[in-house]
């Protein structure tokens, strides 16, 4: 989904030189998968299973929208 590689493209510019290992373990976590849940846990409607993805998801969803 273009949608899903515009939040992530988003955080790789804007959170990933500041992540740290683990966050960015997280991340890679996150890029496996499936985009429909991806999208349920980006538009609010779940939760990621564990603790850490779903802060993950909660920071890339509260960066900031493009100009």
């Amino acid at each position: 989904m273009r949608e899903l590689d515009q939040l992530l493209t988003r955080y790789l510019d804007l959170g990933w030189a500041q992540a740290s290992e683990a966050e960015r373990g997280v991340f890679l976590q996150l890029l496996d998968c499936e985009d429909d849940r991806l999208w349920r846990w980006f538009l609010g409607h779940e939760t990621a299973p564990d603790a850490p993805l779903d802060t993950l998801v909660q920071r890339i969803r509260a960066l900031p929208a493009p100009d």
